[in-house]
């Protein structure tokens, strides 16, 4: 009943409803606003005398530089929400598949399911803490690049 008078609504109102890859566009989207941790630097000499807007250009070419040398800046991130996405979708669509045949309604019970539990896996993996983080060797790269233009990393967030 409670999906009739929603279905009613949306149509006497003239609302547009969007469906679950709406909501999975979204979430991607979200994905690329995140940038990810970056060095912290040590207000030394060298970070006063040239300012915050040149150190960020240099800690760009420093990126730039170690992906250019093969040094990986996380992008083994994009597998693992693939992965935290696909087991969250096989989970939701499994438990709506069983809700929805108590209902009478398997098929869009895991349906549901598997969208809300695809979604739920990806923004899990996009905002899990200690995600995103760029490899070992990808740090000790930019750190090393920083030092020589003079800069002091002390950590990176």
């Amino acid at each position: 009943m409670a999906q009739l008078a929603g279905t009613h609504v949306a149509r006497r109102t003239g609302a547009r409803t969007y469906g679950p890859a709406a909501v999975l566009l979204l979430a991607l989207a979200l994905t690329g606003c995140a940038s990810g941790p970056k060095p912290i630097l040590y207000p030394n000499d060298q970070l006063q005398a040239v300012g915050q807007a040149e150190a960020d250009r240099a800690i760009a070419e420093c990126r730039e530089l170690a992906e250019s040398a093969g040094a990986s800046g996380g992008s083994g991130d994009v597998g693992r929400a693939a992965g935290s996405t696909a087991a969250g979708g096989a989970i939701g669509g499994a438990t709506g598949a069983v809700g929805g045949a108590i209902l009478g309604r398997p098929g869009t019970g895991a349906a549901v399911g598997a969208a809300t539990g695809a979604t739920a896996g990806l923004l899990r993996s996009i905002f899990s803490g200690g995600g995103g983080q760029p490899s070992p060797a990808y740090r000790n790269f930019v750190d090393r690049c920083l030092r020589e233009r003079g800069y002091e990393p002390v950590g990176w967030e």
